[in-house]
């Protein structure tokens, strides 16, 4: 890790911390330290006492491909698997394999290691800018995000039943389209739609991957909600043990992840212990600018 990540996940100062401060920490958490070639370090924020966050994994491991990819190349695809739980409390040692570079395609894969073992992987494919067929599904019709309630303030009306993480200041905004689960909750199961308006909580330099990698991180908060949402559950209000399983994403268009776009997830099934969740994002202006897919863990306990 750089002095400027360790820093920044030590400091216990910043833990009533909002907006830019809270964001320039996750910046600062994915610069990667170098120790060779092919070869990262990375660390967690000290205000993740359980496991880490897989968000953080997933953008570290993109961070530390495309850190070994020309810059003309920008990440349309990465697959990912969530392998062990992630201790926060050490480091992470992210293991890039340069499987091909071609002329138009260039492929990474990441192995994320602590204490010796994998805790997650990730292939994720690079590609040069080329013209070619286009379209794309529409934006749901949706109120703005200045119209609707703060994530504060929809915490705030849990009335403390929440976990108190929740209050922990997250360097994502996020605007509740759909009504909380945590409240929704309350009225039985609903349709497993989930959809948030989010943006990193303050600028962002001008780097593509950067911008991508921070949506790889927000695209792992909230999804797991919509299959939860059809049988009107909520995590620990409902005894519910879940985990990340695998994750997919597809990056569409160019866009600003310091921007507002919407995240329109639903789940169209849930077996064996595991929900299925999809994903779209819209930058505002209605640009479908990324899909994503994910599984994972689901078991209510009586």
């Amino acid at each position: 890790m750089t002095e400027v990540a360790r820093a920044a996940a030590a400091d216990p100062d910043q833990a009533g911390a909002a907006g830019q401060p809270v964001l320039d920490k996750l910046v600062a958490l994915l610069d990667l330290e170098v120790i060779e070639e092919n070869i990262f370090r990375g660390v967690s924020p000290a205000d993740r006492p359980i496991r880490v966050f897989g968000g953080q994994v997933a953008a570290q491991a993109l961070i530390a491909a495309g850190r070994t990819v020309p810059s003309d190349r920008h990440v349309h695809s990465l697959h990912a698997y969530f392998i062990r739980p992630g201790d926060p409390s050490i480091p992470i040692v992210y293991e890039v394999d340069r499987i091909r570079d071609g002329r138009s395609f260039t492929t990474r894969r990441v192995v994320a290691v602590q204490r010796g073992k994998a805790i997650f992987s990730l292939s994720a494919s690079f590609q040069l800018i080329e013209r070619g067929l286009e379209h794309a599904d529409a934006m749901p019709v949706v109120p703005l995000p200045d119209e609707l309630p703060t994530y504060v303030e929809q915490v705030a009306a849990a009335k403390g039943k929440l976990d108190p993480t929740r209050s922990i200041p997250r360097p994502i905004d996020i605007r509740y389209v759909t009504e909380p689960p945590w409240l929704s909750r309350d009225k039985g199961p609903r349709e497993g739609r989930n959809q948030v308006w989010m943006r990193a909580d303050g600028k962002l330099a001008d780097d593509p991957l950067l911008h991508v990698c921070v949506l790889a991180y927000a695209s792992d908060m909230t999804l797991l909600d919509a299959p939860l949402a059809r049988h009107g559950k909520y995590w620990w209000l409902d005894n519910v043990i879940g985990a990340s399983l695998d994750h997919a994403m597809w990056f569409h268009r160019p866009f600003r992840a310091d921007e507002w776009f919407l995240y329109d997830c639903e789940s169209p099934s849930a077996s064996g212990g595991r929900g299925l969740a999809t994903g779209r994002f819209f930058a505002q202006d209605g640009t479908l600018i990324a899909t994503v897919v994910q599984e994972g863990l689901l078991r209510v306990r009586d």
